[in-house]
């Protein structure tokens, strides 16, 4: 089993995000529905991570990143914390991502530990996400005690195409 060390990103550099590319593409190619269509291009994949890069910056996220023992990214996740004002307690998990090359070592639980953990001092208390129905995601979830809320019907998209269904989760961090 390999080690990673979780890490977040008070900026983000032009290595990290072409490494951060890499990981958005490799899981988009296998299959994952995290926001974007096949073929997905590297210059798209760039420019969202520098879309984030730019929100990391002015405080709207924060990203955690998982490096391999040769220091390369191998997951990442993001806190989305620009609420609107009557929900400073909140923020919102988003785009859980593992390479395939990493998977079923518990980065994913080790990644979303961390997150949760780093929205607690940032003061939050109440985290929310939605994820492809019945995913290995929704497993990893639910094993970390997040609470289903419920499931809406063709939701999204898959990469390759056809509907897929998302399911909504939250999790009261207070305690």
């Amino acid at each position: 089993m390999s080690s990673f060390s979780i890490q977040r990103l008070q900026t983000l550099s032009n290595q990290d995000i072409n490494e951060l590319a890499d990981v958005l593409i490799d899981v988009v190619e296998g299959g994952a529905s995290v926001g974007f269509m096949l073929p997905i291009t590297r210059e798209r994949a760039l420019q969202f991570w520098q879309t984030v890069a730019s929100d990391v910056v002015k405080g709207e996220r924060a990203v955690l990143v998982a490096r391999d023992t040769q220091g390369v990214i191998a997951g990442t996740t993001q806190l989305i914390l620009a609420m609107p004002d009557n929900q400073p307690h909140r923020a919102d998990l988003a785009k859980m991502q593992v390479h395939r090359r990493a998977r079923k070592q518990g980065l994913a639980q080790k990644l979303l530990h961390a997150a949760e953990s780093w929205a607690r001092e940032l003061g939050k208390t109440v985290l929310v996400l939605d994820t492809v129905s019945g995913s290995d995601a929704s497993r990893v979830y639910e094993r970390a005690l997040w609470q289903r809320v419920g499931e809406i019907p063709n939701y999204a998209l898959w990469p390759q195409g056809g509907m897929c269904p998302t399911t909504y989760y939250f999790k009261d961090i207070s305690k």
